[in-house]
């Protein structure tokens, strides 16, 4: 079962460097996204309410980090959905390896993409002169709630191929990312968005993870917004595992 995990999930990394067409708009869109914003709207960070930030670049770390899990989770769904339509999958199925497996290799390989992600905007950052407030124990908390964030967006992802079985649909959901993220408090704060958002966001669990990740970098680390964001992205994880597992048992079925 775990040479079967490891083995699929290297082979789903490897795809995935491979064809840079996939991987670079996980790195370029949000790094746009936050040059933009960030030297638009940096005095933002004047307005009353708003927490106490070093600089608007500290405040949009942890939106660009959660725009680019979620992206994350669907280039895993449209990967997938390509070997669906190129009859890998099948071959896969046909092969005598567990099933879940195929589940599982997946979202290890989600799971890796999203250690690579978070380190990647991290530096990025420190590059430009935001800095981490949490020091090393603050990265660790902010890499742990993007793991199981992008595993939990790499598994709706993986659901939503095996139920659409084409690239092209899954590839359709990319503005509706946007929408979900935009309704959430990854961009502003929570307190200084207008209704009916700001209590769409108040039940949104990207405004827990995105809130989770940027509390180590503006503050220190505290145990409330952790914790909230680490509970959000294993919620995520959660559904979207057992959603994706039973979208294979209906693929199984059908097959």
């Amino acid at each position: 079962m775990i040479r079967a995990v490891v083995a699929l999930a290297r082979r789903a990394l490897r795809n995935a460097f491979r064809r840079p067409q996939f991987l670079a708009p996980l790195l370029i869109f949000p790094t746009l996204f936050l040059a933009v914003n960030t030297g638009g709207l940096n005095r933002t960070t004047d307005l009353p309410g708003f927490p106490q930030v070093d600089g608007f670049l500290d405040f949009q770390l942890a939106a660009a980090m959660t725009q680019s899990l979620l992206l994350g989770g669907v280039a895993a769904g449209i990967a997938l959905a390509l070997e669906i339509e190129g009859g890998f999958f099948d071959r896969l199925v046909a092969s005598p390896i567990p099933r879940a497996a195929i589940v599982l290799g997946r979202l290890a390989a989600a799971g890796a993409l999203a250690a690579i992600q978070i380190v990647y905007f991290t530096v990025l950052g420190l590059v430009f002169g935001a800095s981490i407030q949490g020091g090393v124990l603050g990265f660790l908390a902010v890499l742990l709630i993007g793991v199981v964030a992008g595993m939990g967006f790499g598994a709706i992802g993986t659901t939503l191929a095996l139920r659409a079985r084409n690239a092209s649909t899954v590839q359709g959901i990319f503005p509706l990312v946007f929408v979900v993220l935009f309704i959430s408090s990854a961009f502003f704060p929570r307190d200084l968005l207008s209704s009916p958002a700001d209590t769409i966001a108040r039940y949104n669990p990207l405004s827990y993870i995105a809130d989770g990740m940027r509390d180590p970098i503006i503050s220190d680390l505290s145990a409330t917004p952790f914790l909230e964001g680490l509970a959000a992205a294993a919620l995520v994880a959660a559904g979207g595992i057992a959603l994706s597992v039973a979208a294979l048992r209906g693929r199984l079925r059908d097959a």
